[in-house]
């Protein structure tokens, strides 16, 4: 890890001009929710020079594994999948509806590109089409995007055509943009929820082989599927692993732009440093010994409080199996569910840190419960 200056502190960086052309590729891929695959090849190839085995279950998660043998597990753990669309229906005249694949947001759809993904591996270009500004004047009240009123054109005239295209009811649809860095400050594209997490959690990976450190447990780095309609592919491999602490890595959202209120979504912004959360099922002293960590290793955080849940796949981790001691570390990101989320780059670089540098604190067999 080399230091470099930034306008406030020394900053200490870590992402490399190598992990960043991995993941600008790892980004541009398309691995949209119950079709992670393609991206998981990707990660995986990343990741294997750094850790002794790695397995994929049945539904897609990727498991990269430190020290199998030991029975003592800490995961540390980033959701795989993208928001999408299905087909749902085409009309006669070869335009076509839709339905989300999780959380995609109507109201950016209108006039995006986007790659329609068939069963032979190959894209068909389409366009959510909108009517010209034009033909929607004259004083009644605009009529906004509605999953009832977008639609894809991929330049077909008939249901028959599109058909031969390779497009049918299921068909999996993304967004084209790509991944780019905004004003040397920002890392910007669609799927930065949350590949960029798996991204992070491969250079801890990277970062412990490179500095030779050997920890005195198992360390499990799980790239889970299907996190965007329900935490399902951590549900699947925490039974799997049955781990004894997982640290889990999601972004959250910057709410310094506007119409975000602070009253009820906090004071958080990117280039603050990692958000350490306060949940139900965050392990307090877990938390804290990602605090103390923090406060050491003179890595800058912010916090946030959850009032039922976290909506992330700690979640899913914590209730299982008997109840895991599970933290969150999330990094600021604006934009969320858009194709141009945004990340700092250094706070990339700071929620590596925190996960690697609280690696180092963790003991094998260590009893994280309140009463002993």
């Amino acid at each position: 890890m080399s230091k470099k200056k930034s306008d406030k502190k020394e900053h200490v960086a870590v992402v490399t001009d190598t992990s960043l052309a991995f993941l600008e590729k790892y980004i541009n891929n398309a691995s949209p929710t119950g079709f992670e695959w393609k991206g998981q090849e990707l990660w995986l190839d990343y990741i294997k020079p750094y850790v002794d085995e790695h397995y994929v279950d049945n539904y897609g998660t990727a498991v990269a594994v430190i020290n199998p043998e030991a029975e003592y597990k800490v995961v540390i753990e980033a959701h795989a999948d993208e928001i999408s669309w299905f087909v749902n229906y085409i009309t006669n005249d070869g335009l076509i509806y839709v339905i989300r694949n999780g959380g995609s947001d109507h109201q950016i759809a209108p006039s995006k590109r986007v790659n329609i993904h068939t069963e032979t591996g190959g894209i068909v270009k389409a366009v959510f089409g909108w009517p010209a500004i034009h033909t929607r004047l004259g004083g009644e009240k605009e009529e906004a995007p509605s999953l009832k009123n977008i639609c894809l054109d991929c330049g077909a005239i008939s249901k028959d055509e599109v058909e031969k295209m390779g497009i049918h009811v299921g068909s999996v649809i993304t967004y084209e943009d790509e991944f780019m860095v905004l004003n040397d400050r920002y890392y910007v594209g669609r799927a930065l929820d949350n590949r960029v997490g798996g991204f992070m959690i491969a250079e801890v990976a990277r970062l412990l082989k490179e500095n030779n450190q050997k920890l005195p447990f198992g360390l499990y780095i799980v790239n889970a599927v299907q996190e965007e309609i329900g935490l399902r592919g951590a549900e699947m491999i925490a039974h799997r692993i049955k781990p004894n602490v997982a640290i889990v890595t999601d972004v959250t959202h910057d709410t310094q732009t506007p119409m975000i209120s602070k009253i009820t979504q906090g004071d958080l912004a990117c280039g603050r440093g990692p958000v350490v959360s306060y949940a139900p099922a965050v392990q307090n002293n877990l938390n804290k010994l990602l605090m103390e960590t923090a406060v050491k290793a003179e890595i800058p955080f912010q916090r946030q409080a959850s009032s039922r849940s976290t909506g992330t796949d700690t979640d899913a981790f914590a209730y299982s199996n008997g109840g895991v001691p599970s933290a969150l570390i999330s990094l600021c990101l604006r934009y969320m569910h858009t194709t141009v989320e945004m990340v700092h780059k250094e706070d990339c670089d700071n929620v590596i840190r925190l996960i690697y540098e609280s690696l180092l604190n963790i003991k094998a067999g260590q009893d994280f419960r309140y009463i002993k």
